[in-house]
């Protein structure tokens, strides 16, 4: 009888102390539950590093020899004005000359001043930014050799870029991450809670654009970084 009621103990005991285990498992399970999700933003305005300048002229005539002519004449004095503020010749690349023939257009409607309509785009692709802008304030004085440029053409826009990503993004990175800590306890915070360890992180996808459409050379560079952090009583 004893034996049985010894037996009887040790089990209810052993189903206690079981109980206590699987509540306290419990109750860590539902801690690690507690969660707070935040994100850290990080921007900066950076200097575009490299620039694609299309420069559009075009010339009309009734002969293509003459035309020919023409265009290799004005492309070497727009090959000068370069080189004399400082572009240098391997920066510099021509397209082939496209030419319309406007008596051969079926909707020309009817005739014209000069059968021939010849587009050249000479292309500077460098890394002098500065210098390419610099040199653009100056292109008015082509017109003096009657060289006249085409702006208006969306495809043929002058292009600025920024291709030293990898050189700030660890900086940014650390940024964004210490920004979403900030919201994160100030959230553990309000809420009466202590903020524990990561759960989760995953870095965004790093976004490049122009500041404003007037300042194209001066880029902004954006990341935001997902971060899930414990919280704990």
């Amino acid at each position: 009888m004893q034996s049985r009621v010894k037996e009887t103990v040790i089990l209810a005991v052993a189903i206690l102390c079981l109980g206590a285990f699987f509540y306290r498992a419990q109750i860590d399970v539902k801690d690690r539950d507690r969660v707070v999700f935040v994100r850290g933003l990080a921007e900066r305005e950076v200097p575009a590093d490299f620039v694609i300048w299309p420069i559009v002229y075009k010339e009309v005539g009734n002969d293509l020899a003459e035309l020919s002519a023409t265009l290799q004449s004005k492309t070497q004095i727009l090959e000068k004005f370069l080189l004399e503020n400082g572009v240098k010749k391997e920066n510099i690349t021509y397209s082939t000359p496209a030419i319309v023939d406007a008596d051969g257009e079926l909707y020309s409607g009817g005739k014209h001043n000069y059968r021939y309509v010849a587009t050249v785009v000479a292309t500077v692709a460098t890394n002098d930014v500065a210098l390419v802008r610099k040199t653009m304030e100056k292109q008015g004085e082509l017109l003096k050799h009657g060289i006249a440029f085409s702006g208006s053409d969306y495809q043929y826009r002058t292009i600025y870029s920024f291709n030293g990503l990898n050189e700030i993004k660890p900086a940014m990175i650390d940024e964004a991450t210490k920004n979403a800590r900030t919201a994160a306890e100030k959230f553990a915070k309000d809420s009466d809670s202590k903020l524990g360890k990561i759960k989760t992180a995953t870095q965004g996808v790093f976004s490049i654009e122009n500041r404003d459409e007037n300042t194209p050379y001066i880029k902004k560079v954006r990341v935001v970084t997902n971060v899930q952090y414990f919280l704990e009583d």
